[in-house]
């Protein structure tokens, strides 16, 4: 399975992500490698938990995602 993961720069230092898809599910790290390891960690745990739950686990459908400049 394949999920997209959006990273944000933190405003501290480092780096955090959230999984669209799967509400709540996200993570950060020191570095931008650190942050995707954790949140593929953080992406199996929340599949785990929902799959102990009894809850479907959310397939992600296509998407894309792209930048739009604006001149305001």
């Amino acid at each position: 399975m394949e999920y997209t993961v959006i990273v944000y720069e933190a405003e501290e230092s480092g780096y955090w992500t959230k999984v669209p898809v799967l509400p709540g599910c996200g993570s950060q790290g020191e570095t931008f490698d650190e942050a995707i390891a954790n949140t593929k960690e953080a992406i199996e745990s929340h599949i785990l938990a929902l799959r102990e739950d009894g809850q479907e686990v959310p397939v992600e459908q296509f998407s894309m995602y792209g930048k739009i400049k604006v001149a305001i």
